[in-house]
């Protein structure tokens, strides 16, 4: 292994280690609603404490296109390892905000209130990290392997959000319901920010993308970084990827996130079994990823993302329906398993297709703020409306809602051109 490689592939390891406490500190509100929702909003039955914070779960998702506007621009102008550290540092912030709210018993109307403006910081952080991220991984990797490694952006997204039904596992086993319900879901805020800290620091040693630092002696000449430049140079690549991501990030929040609520509240499983059949399933969808990424090096991207389009059109339903009678985890399982197949096809590819469709004085805006704005409408609001539907009686027009979505992002897939051989990543 040469210099050059070994060095790439540190920086690879570095950049995906902090994706993961990012989203490790994300997830960690949706895997310990059900135990945190009666400290914040005691009135109601089950469903309307998660129902509620499930709206606050949405309003960091408000957050995120704010967060990919100014620090994907931020990672254009400042390099990609300085927006990658910025983001992990409000992360944190917002961590230790959760870990140290007072409960609504303790303080009234102010505890939710601190919940929300936490998951405001976290939206924010989260909303640049995704462009910066994505951004990096890609520009680190080399041409011929370049969706193997940018895969392990979702691995490590999905690895956050494994970890944290992992720590809920041992949790649950070490402290019971009552007393997780009462305090424990406090742990899991406390150690997501001082991972976040711990990794601020790796960032800050983060080599700069090659890329990133020919852009840098090209300065006078490149156009800068900013939303009236993307929407006057690039608006079809903005339109693209943020059509792209809608059907994705739909489908990415229902049959992960949302499963693991839907199968304790609609299936009718513990939440011991619902956490335990979510925790398998995405180790088994974390080994998939490079698998797939690498598949798209030899195929193409457009291939794969068209199969989850029309897989993910046409079996949606039916997934929903026959999971709904399921009485035996394995049959569960299974039935998870096969939709997170067909969903890899496009988590292990989409970042680096909106990556090779900007140049790169504008490339972390322009992956990070299209596709911020989609994941807010259809991806922070999956859980909320699958809840309002269930409370509305009409629980199962939330399947034929995320089929239709997926059905409109396959028109793009369907119409996008080949960006593996067309791509523009300078190497």
């Amino acid at each position: 292994m040469t210099t050059t490689t070994r060095s790439r592939l540190l920086n690879i390891v570095g950049g995906s280690a902090g994706n993961f406490v990012e989203y490790f500190d994300w997830y960690v509100y949706t895997a310990f609603a059900l135990y945190f929702a009666p400290s914040f909003f005691p009135k109601g039955d089950q469903t309307a404490q998660l129902l509620s914070t499930a709206a606050v779960f949405a309003v960091g998702f408000f957050m995120r296109p704010i967060g990919a506007a100014i620090m994907g621009r931020y990672a254009d102008t400042h390099g990609r390892k300085a927006g990658l550290a910025l983001s992990v540092g409000l992360m944190c912030v917002g961590a230790l905000m959760i870990a140290a709210a007072p409960t609504y018993a303790q303080a009234g109307l102010l505890s939710p209130a601190v919940l929300v403006l936490a998951r405001m910081l976290q939206g924010l952080s989260l909303g640049g990290e995704y462009g910066a991220s994505a951004t990096y991984l890609s520009e680190m990797a080399g041409p011929r392997n370049r969706g193997f490694w940018s895969s392990f952006q979702y691995v490590t997204l999905i690895g956050g959000q494994l970890a944290a039904l992992a720590l809920l596992l041992v949790l649950q086993a070490w402290l019971g319901d009552d007393a997780l319900t009462a305090w424990g879901w406090r742990i899991a805020f406390a150690a997501g920010a001082a991972l976040a800290i711990v990794v601020y620091f790796i960032r800050r040693r983060l080599a700069e993308t090659p890329s990133y630092a020919r852009a840098r002696l090209e300065a006078v000449d490149r156009p800068k970084s900013g939303m009236v430049t993307l929407m006057r140079d690039h608006p079809r690549e903005a339109l693209l990827a943020f059509s792209l991501t809608a059907g994705g990030t739909l489908a990415f929040y229902a049959d992960t996130t949302y499963m693991q609520k839907f199968l304790v509240n609609t299936v009718g499983f513990d939440k011991a079994t619902g956490s335990r059949i979510m925790t398998f399933a995405l180790i088994a969808m974390i080994v998939m990823q490079p698998i797939a990424g690498l598949i798209s090096d030899r195929i193409g991207r457009k291939p794969m993302m068209t199969f989850f389009g029309v897989a993910g059109t046409l079996l949606t339903v039916p997934f929903f329906m026959a999971l709904e009678n399921a009485t035996n985890p394995l049959t569960a399982f299974a039935l998870v398993m096969a939709n997170l197949v067909i969903l890899t096809a496009y988590t292990s590819i989409n970042a680096v297709v909106k990556a090779e469709l900007f140049p790169d004085h504008i490339r972390a805006l322009g992956v990070a703020l299209p596709y911020a704005l989609s994941n807010t409408i259809f991806g922070g609001t999956a859980e909320y409306v699958a809840l309002w539907l269930k409370g509305a009686g009409h629980e199962q027009w939330f399947y034929w809602y995320v089929a239709g979505i997926v059905a409109l992002s396959l028109v793009s897939y369907a119409s996008m051109r080949e960006t593996r051989d067309a791509g523009l990543i300078a190497d």
